[in-house]
């Protein structure tokens, strides 16, 4: 009976503060872990249930790419040649430059390309931010359709593309996109993101990342219209970005560290829809130095705790209940993951003074309990990514997890790094740089 009751009760016998925190993070693991299973089910319904290509649907919609550069030499001839290779008839491409230093400019003067439209930004408005650049394609979008051959164009059918100068969007991606637009209240839709450069144990890592937030998060969130804007493979019904301009910023963009989040939650509070496609997917360079990568991910860190400002505004909006607690629960992440760490250090302070003895009697059952509950949502993730290939993606799902968790782990660095930022009141980023990669590089299997 001892032994059972050790096992029901793993926090019998710690200090109080030490019980209160570990309940609060047991509690806090369970409901993420039911939640996590909750998504897993809606994304593989939503997934299944996703509407069919429609080749016609997408000559109904004029296609408008906007695609911000920034000392872009190295990749931005290829993504305007990727471009060209999207499968639609009636599209035009806008490219920002915003204030290269390097050959960007000259590269794309070189480019002898039909409805290659490049807005070129100088000092002071140029390099102020990505939302700067994106807002002065949008006002450039007016010039656009006001005469020639795109003028009459009702605002309501134009999509905005936004790619990023490394991103390689699918050549079919219009085809699997223009049927959600069929619903008038999408507002905003995000294709699967990828990692071309995936050759590289780092990068391989980010792929599996991004593959299970699009398969997992997205899908899941997509029936209730919450899915989330990534920086790259954006699609925008251009109306409702009119909706949330702001003539402060000269356009629906603002200056955010994660401007894409921003633009996303606030489409979605103005009731417009979020979904996703994981049917077609936007290929972008991976980081293979962990220095890099690191701070990349502290920006984005950083971004979300900019983003919980919304958090009362989320819960008063005019939205069914279950849209506001998932719009919550998203906005609490930094939080949740904070506790979670703290937790972390607090056991290994207990262990090291001898106050528990986490490897006593019965300890590994308890440790590959706490294992299980505390992955349960990274194994969920992982067979979510890997069920599109079958029992052998299943198997393989399996094995992914202990390499994975232990690449998730990078998030204590990063929390620390990005609340120390958010104390400071830094803002500031340095921009990160490209490698250069062969023209003919194609993506490569999983």
């Amino acid at each position: 009976m001892g032994r059972s009751l050790a096992l029901t009760f793993p926090f019998e016998g710690l200090p109080v503060w030490a019980q209160v925190l570990f309940y609060v993070v047991f509690i806090q693991i369970v409901l993420v872990f039911l939640w996590t299973l909750v998504l897993f089910i809606s994304s593989r319904r939503a997934i299944r249930s996703a509407p069919d290509p429609d080749p016609a649907a997408v000559d109904s919609l004029l296609w408008i790419f906007l695609v911000p550069a920034l000392d872009e030499e190295v990749t931005i001839a290829d993504s305007v040649e990727r471009l060209l290779a999207v499968e639609a008839r009636n599209k035009a491409i806008i490219v920002i430059d915003d204030g290269s230093t390097d050959r960007t400019g000259e590269v794309l003067a070189g480019l002898a390309v039909p409805d290659l439209h490049v807005v070129t930004r100088v000092p002071p408005d140029a390099r102020q931010g990505k939302a700067g650049a994106l807002n002065a394609g949008w006002r450039h979008i007016d010039d656009l359709v006001a005469s020639g051959r795109w003028a009459g164009w009702a605002r309501e059918r134009i999509v905005v593309v936004v790619v990023d100068a490394d991103g390689r969007l699918d050549p079919d991606s219009p085809e699997h996109v223009a049927p959600f637009f069929a619903d008038e209240r999408v507002g905003g839709l995000q294709v699967r993101v990828r990692i071309y450069n995936r050759d590289h144990p780092l990068t391989w890592c980010q792929d599996v990342e991004f593959s299970i937030y699009g398969l997992l998060y997205q899908a899941g969130r997509t029936p209730w219209g919450t899915a989330g804007m990534g920086g790259n493979g954006q699609f925008h019904r251009l109306n409702a970005l009119d909706t949330i301009a702001d003539p402060e910023t000269g356009g629906p963009w603002r200056n955010r560290l994660t401007e894409d989040q921003d633009l996303g939650l606030r489409l979605i509070g103005a009731g417009w829809r979020g979904v996703s496609s994981s049917q077609t997917a936007v290929n972008q360079q991976g980081l293979p130095t962990l220095r890099r990568l690191l701070r990349q991910r502290t920006r984005w860190a950083q971004g979300n705790l900019q983003a919980m400002s919304y958090l009362g505004r989320s819960w008063r909006a005019e939205l069914p209940f279950l849209v506001r607690l998932d719009l919550i629960a998203y906005l609490l992440q930094p939080v949740m993951q904070a506790v979670v760490g703290i937790a972390f250090v607090a056991s290994i302070f207990l262990w090291i003074f001898d106050v528990a003895d986490f490897w006593g009697d019965n300890g590994w059952i308890q440790l590959l309990f706490f294992f299980l509950l505390g992955y349960g949502g990274v194994l969920l993730g992982c067979i979510a990514r890997g069920a599109e290939r079958g029992p052998v993606g299943l198997l393989v799902s399996v094995l992914v997890v202990p390499v994975y968790a232990a690449y998730s782990w990078m998030i204590w660095p990063v929390l620390a790094r990005a609340e120390a930022r958010q104390l400071a009141r830094r803002t500031d980023w340095a921009k990160t740089a490209r490698h250069a990669l062969p023209q003919g590089d194609r993506p490569q299997g999983s």
